[in-house]
């Protein structure tokens, strides 16, 4: 049978740590599906074609990543769900509307982990804004900016990209995303 467990895992050591540095986007449509190739023998991503453009947010602070799957025994059905909560501190035109534009489409996010990790969410079919609430708070001390919530549903889990630093992960030929341009401004 096809789906049975194939390995083992052992104890591992407490040397990892949670959180989230940065998220990129990705247009959906920039690639399909045949642009992607992987390691043999995995689901890590080692390389996808035709991107032009990474646009890189960096982040500190409260934000996650988290994934779950979804399997029902009485539809036979199984599928992951990846959600990515963020802050954006300040406010201004320009954020103002990339979130709409973010709002409108459904662009695939890469998450670099502070393990510097990286996954690409919304593989197949992108990660949808379920709410983005632009908050100028009541005290002094509150958020001024931007919480966004997407939500993507895929046949797996966010793919691991292979590469462990943003070096590896545009702007040469050797790189996941190739000669793409990583985008900060």
């Amino acid at each position: 049978m096809s789906c049975e467990v194939a390995n083992g895992r052992l104890e591992v050591c407490k040397d990892a740590v949670g959180g989230i540095d940065a998220i990129y986007f990705i247009n959906y449509g920039d690639f399909s599906s045949a642009d992607v190739a992987y390691v043999a023998g995995t689901d890590t991503i080692d390389t996808i074609a035709n991107v032009t453009n990474l646009y890189k947010y960096e982040l500190k602070g409260t934000n996650s990543f988290d994934q779950v799957y979804n399997s029902s025994r009485e539809n036979g059905t199984t599928f992951a769900e990846q959600t990515l909560t963020v802050t954006l501190k300040k406010q201004d035109a320009t954020t103002h509307k990339n979130v709409k534009l973010m709002a409108y489409g459904r662009p695939h996010i890469v998450v670099k982990n502070r393990n510097n990790q990286f996954f690409l969410a919304g593989l197949e079919h992108g990660m949808e804004i379920t709410t983005a609430n632009v908050s100028n708070g009541t005290a002094m001390g509150d958020l001024n900016g931007y919480t966004l919530t997407f939500v993507g549903t895929e046949k797996l889990y966010a793919n691991l990209l292979d590469c462990s630093s943003e070096a590896g992960l545009a702007g040469g030929a050797g790189d996941v995303f190739g000669t793409a341009t990583i985008v900060t401004v």
